[in-house]
């Protein structure tokens, strides 16, 4: 694997200080999610789905021990003896509670002396010569994997019972969404998806390639809570027609009937969000809804979901130059005008916002608000090579995890941009999953 990093034109001072920056932002997060509750809700599992809180902060200091003291940095090991502990492939979540856990004050006395051993490296290392510091690709990987363990804590804030322990400011509102197309046409043909050169890119985002897609609809907004109030009332969850044969039996076995977090109390749906019950607001993008919600949902509309490569296209391909850009909006990073990214705020922005983060097409809303699911399984493209480690990527591919593109207001930026790829089970439902639909041209 190849990375910009070994381009001597480069400046590595600029490299430095992104990564440091990276680091920081991700740290912070992790700060505010871990010191908004009191002990007891540290360590307790408040959902068989996820690890305790102290479980996730502790991780996050032994891979960036494993990574960049140990792998990047040549340094002893400072805690061996936790590796297994915090393996997240050794221990599912359902029984971490179980294992002899780092305390909170000693989990984070641990991720603090890592980061300063860490920070050490980052000012002396060369940011080149190596596939895993071309760029300071190691360091923007540890940063990622923090932002997205961070979404995770989030997740886990959302599923805790109590008072509210997260604030945050309201998204801004919807500049003439109302008006907007219901759908966009995406004109047929080639384009380029994936990327061979953004230097913070993962393993499965590689490599750049061709794909011809024929011409197709998409929505232009992530169908949002009213437009799914209306698949509930028509009888969404009581007619098998709009169900796959797993869907079918998942719901009728779990007994589903909305998304998760709402319920029906004095002829109006609420939802609870982080602590708050609220009235579902029918502007916003439905979240917490499974693949195969979603893709119930798609039938009845009489659409389906997008494949993968379509919503790529939608989100990168610039009909008039012909190029795939590393966002919708073009190449520069996102800005809060761009996009609801960083937990800047604590649910998804009305469908329609955001008009300077738009395709080219006038697509809206493609990154930021809510994972998306589309209709692909999760699998590498051509000429694909695992790096740094099998376990990131390679293990998951197959038709039992279904791709989510986009990213989410969970989702900081250094982990979110056109390529990215997330995925989960069809069965999913606490992550911060939306959708929008799609059909054919013809």
């Amino acid at each position: 694997m190849t990375a910009p990093g070994s381009d001597p034109t480069i400046d590595p001072e600029a490299l430095r200080r992104r990564a440091e920056k990276a680091l920081r932002t991700a740290r912070d997060r992790t700060h505010t999610l871990t010191t908004c509750v009191d002990e007891p809700d540290l360590t307790a599992q408040h959902s068989p789905l996820m690890s305790p809180l102290v479980w996730d902060l502790a991780h996050i200091g032994n891979q960036e021990e494993q990574w960049l003291l140990r792998a990047v940095g040549g340094r002893d090991a400072l805690r061996p003896e936790i590796d297994s502990i915090y393996d997240a492939f050794e221990h599912p979540r359902a029984e971490r509670p179980t294992l002899p856990l780092l305390a909170p004050a000693e989990a984070r006395g641990y991720v603090h002396e890592v980061r300063g051993r860490v920070l050490d490296i980052l000012e002396r290392i060369e940011l080149r010569g190596a596939p895993l510091v071309d760029a300071g690709f190691a360091f923007g990987m540890i940063a990622q994997h923090e932002q997205q363990h961070d979404e995770t804590m989030l997740i886990t804030h959302q599923l805790r019972r109590g008072p509210a322990a997260l604030t945050a400011p309201p998204p801004p509102d919807a500049d003439g969404g109302a008006a907007l197309p219901a759908e966009v046409l995406v004109p047929g043909g080639p384009f380029t998806m994936g990327t061979s050169a953004e230097p913070w890119a993962l393993d499965n985002e590689r490599p750049a390639h061709h794909r011809l897609v024929p011409a197709f609809h998409i929505d232009t907004t992530p169908v949002t809570n009213g437009a799914y109030e209306r698949f509930i009332a028509d009888g969404g969850y009581t007619e098998r027609r709009w169900w796959t044969a797993d869907g079918w039996a998942y719901i009728q076995e779990h007994g589903l009937a909305a998304p998760l977090f709402w319920r029906r109390e004095g002829g109006q749906w609420l939802r609870r969000r982080f602590g708050v019950t609220e009235p579902v607001p029918p502007e916003e993008p439905v979240v917490h809804v499974s693949w195969y919600e979603a893709d119930a949902y798609a039938r009845w509309a009489g659409r389906r979901l997008p494949t993968e490569e379509e919503w790529e296209k939608a989100a990168r391909h610039d009909p008039e130059s012909g190029r795939s850009r590393r966002y919708p909006w073009g190449d520069e990073d996102p800005t809060p005008d761009h996009a609801n990214l960083g937990q800047r705020h604590l649910r998804p922005a009305a469908a329609g916002s955001y008009p300077r983060g738009a395709s080219p097409l006038g697509v809206r809303q493609l990154i930021g608000d809510v994972w998306e699911w589309t209709s692909s399984d999760f699998l590498p493209y051509p000429g694909f090579r695992a790096f740094p480690y099998r376990e990131y990527s390679e293990v998951f591919f197959g038709p039992a995890h279904k791709v989510l593109r986009g990213g989410s207001f969970a989702v900081d930026e250094v982990a979110c941009r056109g390529t990215f790829r997330n995925w989960d089970l069809p069965v999913r439902r606490q992550i911060f999953a939306g959708f929008r639909t799609a059909r054919d041209a013809s």
